[in-house]
């Protein structure tokens, strides 16, 4: 049996490719003792992905499958992935990220702590000094989420792996969420609280590492960035607002962060003035455009 199937989407990133696939082989046979396969879905490539991605195929020892998905969207190219899984663990990661070399060793290892269903977040570092801190999880220590919260930014699609019982149990990703989809953002968030809602156990661990190569390095890039990921959030919440109690704790959370001593000024992000104001009015863009007929 296939120990852990790594899922990797990708969509015309041929450039970045090189570093990640490398990463890949380096951390597989740095565990000669796991039973590894690599799942990678080309999402509708319109650069010479392909012919990368065919080229290192041809070279591997390890087991890799190739699946196409033309229509866009990460949620889309990620349930295409899961429904050729084998292993049981499936890890995902990014087409911008390199794995650290141990990575797999301690992936397997913080699975072994635990038992039944269960979804675990890794560390994700910033691979470039030059890019801007965003989309990085840094924290040193373990962390659980509280089953009645939500888990937005607890864990992060770019490093995060699940045993395969839990991803039955929560079903698919919601293909209405993620980049290149209707609402741009949040379809990892959306799986997790599904899966809090269903008592399966969320959980950071940084053992297992990969760093970000995401290339922002602009202010306004990382305003569009963080905007999309609110107004996913709002449209999650719409989606979920009538059959869950724990949206409304959130939204009195996003609300009450706005009153002064309530938390400390945000200021780690320049191009934004009233952090705060900026997402709670994001979300309520997002909350309104689900309710919308698309």
């Amino acid at each position: 049996m296939t120990d852990i199937s790594l899922l990797l989407c990708t969509r015309d990133r041929a450039a970045k490719l090189a570093a990640t696939l490398g990463s890949i082989d380096r951390a597989i046979h740095a565990a000669p003792d796991l039973a590894i396969e690599v799942v990678i879905v080309d999402n509708g490539s319109t650069d010479d992905t392909d012919d990368r991605l065919a080229a290192w195929l041809a070279g591997r020892s390890f087991a890799v499958r190739l699946l196409h998905e033309p229509r866009p969207g990460l949620a889309r190219a990620r349930n295409t992935g899961l429904a050729q899984t084998g292993g049981r663990i499936v890890a995902m990661t990014d087409d911008d990220c390199v794995l650290d070399t141990d990575y797999f060793r301690h992936l397997a290892t913080c699975f072994a702590e635990v038992t039944g269903p269960a979804i675990i977040g890794g560390r994700i570092l910033l691979g470039d000094p030059a890019d801007l801190p965003v989309t990085v999880k840094l924290e040193d220590h373990p962390m659980i989420a509280p089953a009645d919260g939500f888990p937005g930014g607890f864990v992060m699609g770019a490093n995060l792996a699940m045993t395969a019982d839990a991803i039955a149990r929560v079903g698919p990703f919601d293909e209405r969420f993620g980049a290149g989809a209707r609402f741009v953002a949040a379809e990892d968030t959306d799986f997790l609280f599904r899966a809090l809602g269903d008592g399966i156990p969320v959980r950071y661990d940084p053992r297992f590492t990969v760093s970000h190569h995401h290339g922002r390095r602009c202010p306004n890039e990382v305003v569009r960035l963080l905007a999309g990921y609110s107004y996913g959030d709002g449209a999650l919440y719409a989606k979920h607002f009538m059959r869950d109690c724990r949206v409304m704790k959130a939204i009195y959370h996003d609300i009450r962060n706005l009153v002064p001593g309530q938390n400390k000024p945000v200021t780690s992000f320049s191009g934004i003035r009233h952090f705060y104001l900026f997402v709670l009015r994001f979300k309520f863009k997002g909350f309104f455009s689900y309710l919308k007929p698309s």
